[in-house]
């Protein structure tokens, strides 16, 4: 008899929840895991990290009120590391504490250690000690996340040249910074360390930034940073990295030279699997480190399952966890739904974006004929109130069915709106709910209302003149 039914490898948002899934069904469950690493690269270097880490900037620059009480407002004239990280550390110490009583609570074994398959059933876990412990399961989900690509090329030293694990670790806030890549994270920190006054210039190969988003979304981001003295340098690829002894020296292969106090590379993930000898269980991954999965999260090898960050996109914690529930219902042949089309993303950079549907651009090349409606936060009087007059959310409507094709919001709780949206188009809802549904006042979500309004009139408008 296996020692579980259910063993999972990586502690993660997927990992948890396909543990926890497991254990509500009445099944052994078991999660192997450094002690140190409990909750995963989401808890410790990724998510809860870098989203803790924006609200201490937002909150000590001040920045959200300088609409308000003036462009020179800030909370604290001075702000060190140690002012970001007190809030991070606190906030991760806290999470840790519910993840571990979480898993107590549905009786999940940890098993403290690193985990390598030994067959397609047993894994040999190692302790801080060294020491092997053979463990045996009828399923097994792989969790184990993802780290920073770090290109050959480049010497890193995690004090001047940074990826997005170290620069949580970094001395000081830097003067001036060059951030390698315009992906999520990339404009993620060049947004919080634009706000902290560091001189932020972004390296992007491709010619633009975020390229998935609502195009009128991604120029409101840009101007927005452009505000902040970012600069911006496209089409661009890094010939060499040089430390000298007064910072940096970035080169670029067109041969222009930038100089800052640090460079942080933002370039792609890697799945973390070269550890745990796949061959062994009859798996592979690929060059990325990722593995790859049916739709029901199964690998090549029916009883072994993969889910979150080391299955590729969508690579999201709030995904991740749908996975993992969904692998451990599927391994135990209880019903589930699935994950529905409709995904929402959220990207915390400074203002917030989150979308869900199809953009303009999608919409134009698939021949789908909408309608858009506009609201913008200095119209709202929550806008004034709250001093953002960057904010605005868009809907995107089908004349002929009114309903709902897409839902494009930046500004303060962008990534809490959209939900709104969300659930009107989940539940297959229209336009016209929206424009009878009353919003608390004042509110952000009042904005749905305006937008809806603004829609249906140019709708009704057009109506007007083919009728």
């Amino acid at each position: 008899m296996p020692d579980f039914d259910m063993l999972v490898i990586g502690s993660g948002p997927g990992g948890q929840k396909a543990a926890i899934a497991t254990a509500k069904l009445g099944r052994r469950a078991a999660i192997v895991d450094l002690p140190d690493r409990l909750g995963g690269v989401s808890l410790h270097t990724g998510t809860i990290p870098s989203k803790t880490l924006r609200e201490a900037v937002l909150y000590l620059t001040g920045l959200n009120q300088r609409d308000l009480y003036g462009q020179s407002y800030r909370l604290k004239e001075d702000i060190t590391i140690a002012d970001l990280t007190a809030r991070t550390q606190h906030v991760v110490t806290r999470e840790v504490d519910v993840i571990r009583s979480q898993l107590a609570r549905n009786q999940v074994t940890l098993l403290p250690g690193t985990g390598r398959f030994m067959d397609d059933h047993t894994v040999a876990v190692r302790d801080a000690s060294g020491s092997d412990r053979l463990v045996t399961a009828d399923h097994i989900v792989i969790a184990t996340g993802t780290r920073p690509a770090r290109p050959a090329s480049v010497a890193f030293d995690d004090v001047t040249v940074m990826d997005s694990d170290s620069v949580l670790s970094m001395e000081r806030v830097p003067r001036s910074m060059v951030i390698v890549g315009a992906g999520v994270i990339g404009m993620e920190y060049a947004s919080m360390f634009a706000a902290l006054g560091s001189k932020v210039t972004v390296v992007e190969q491709r010619d633009g930034m975020l390229d998935f988003c609502d195009a009128e979304v991604v120029e409101a981001l840009k101007y927005h940073l452009r505000d902040l003295a970012v600069t911006f340098r496209f089409g661009e690829t890094v010939a060499a990295v040089e430390r000298h002894a007064r910072g940096t020296l970035t080169v670029l292969a067109s041969g222009k030279k930038i100089a800052a106090d640090a460079v942080m590379y933002s370039a792609g993930r890697q799945g973390l699997t070269d550890g745990l000898d796949l061959d062994k269980a009859g798996l592979d991954a690929d060059k990325r480190g990722r593995i790859a999965v049916d739709a029901h999260y199964r690998t090549a090898v029916g009883h072994i399952y993969a889910v979150g960050d080391v299955i590729g996109f969508p690579a999201l914690a709030a995904t991740s966890m749908e996975q993992g529930r969904a692998a451990a219902y599927h391994a135990f042949d209880e019903p589930v739904g699935g994950l529905q089309d409709l995904q929402p993303i959220g990207i915390y950079t400074i203002p917030e974006i989150s979308f869900i549907g199809r953009s303009e651009d999608q919409l134009t090349d698939e021949l789908i004929p909408f309608e858009v409606g506009v609201s913008r936060y200095r119209e709202l009087a929550r806008g004034q109130i709250i001093g953002d007059a960057h904010g605005m959310l868009k809907l995107l409507v089908s004349p002929v069915d009114r309903k709902l094709l897409g839902v494009h919001c930046f500004g303060t709780g962008a990534t809490e709106l959209i939900h709104i949206g969300h659930a009107v188009m989940g539940c297959g809802g229209t336009v016209d709910y929206l424009v009878d549904a009353v919003f608390n006042y004042p509110t952000l979500a009042e904005s749905y209302k305006i937008a809806a309004l603004d829609v249906t009139n140019k709708i009704r408008q057009i109506d007007r003149m083919d009728g």
